[in-house]
């Protein structure tokens, strides 16, 4: 039976054509080069196919088996935090894990970056304001909601620390990394008195404004027209 490259070079002949030598040459290079490097070609073959199954090898293995570990080990800690005991859902209580423990121990897993949330909540309650933004930083969110929430309290630690600037950006930005109207127009009040507080009175009423106009039917909007005359009275 002719193999692939005699039934090309055969069909290219009997087509035809100006540039059959060309095509003819480049087949008999490629037979060429596959020839001298077959163990070559093998050992690249041979090494995709072991990084192929190692991959899923270690997903099956060890990185599911360390998810369920983890999920098991944060539920004491989630029922202190549910109780407000923020020193134990951070540290544990002896016998049980806290979000500090999962995140050093299972980091790498999903419940372990929810654990970074959950313990930079507890040091923000706890006053460890660093701490707080070091691990609400570390967390990475794919839900927008659960993402806002996590800005807005490293705006709470910075604003905290002193640090006005910075936890005006970060209002700024949970406000609109998720448009919903739960977290939204909270973060939009908070951004624009703190850039108030920076003496940045345009921004303010320009963040009062988008408040009014995005988000009218929200508690924060009820008395968003006296924010606005206020911050309109200094600019004078």
């Amino acid at each position: 039976m002719k193999n692939y490259i005699d039934m090309a070079k055969e069909n290219l002949k009997n087509e035809g054509g100006k540039s059959l030598e060309s095509i003819e040459s480049t087949l008999s290079k490629t037979e060429l080069f596959i020839e001298n490097n077959q163990k070559t070609l093998l050992v690249i073959v041979a090494i995709v196919v072991v990084l192929v199954v190692g991959f899923f090898g270690v997903k099956k293995f060890y990185l599911e088996p360390r998810e369920n570990d983890a999920q098991q080990a944060i539920y004491h800690a989630e029922q202190y935090f549910e109780n407000d005991n923020f020193a134990n859902a951070l540290n544990g209580d002896g016998n049980n894990l806290g979000f500090a423990d999962i995140v050093s121990e299972y980091g790498n897993t999903k419940t372990g970056n929810l654990a970074k949330y959950y313990a930079g909540v507890c040091c923000l309650k706890t006053g460890d304001f660093n701490k707080a933004i070091e691990y609400l930083k570390s967390f990475k969110g794919k839900d927008q909601l659960v993402t806002a929430l996590a800005l807005g309290n490293i705006a709470d630690a910075y604003l905290e620390l002193g640090k006005v600037a910075e936890a005006a950006s970060y209002y700024e930005k949970a406000a609109n990394i998720s448009k919903n109207s739960f977290t939204a127009p909270n973060m939009l009040l908070r951004a624009a008195m703190t850039y108030e507080m920076l003496g940045n009175y345009q921004k303010a009423i320009s963040l009062y404004q988008q408040l009014k106009s995005e988000y009218p039917n929200s508690n924060e909007a009820f008395s968003i027209e006296k924010n606005i005359a206020n911050a309109e009275t200094n600019t004078l």
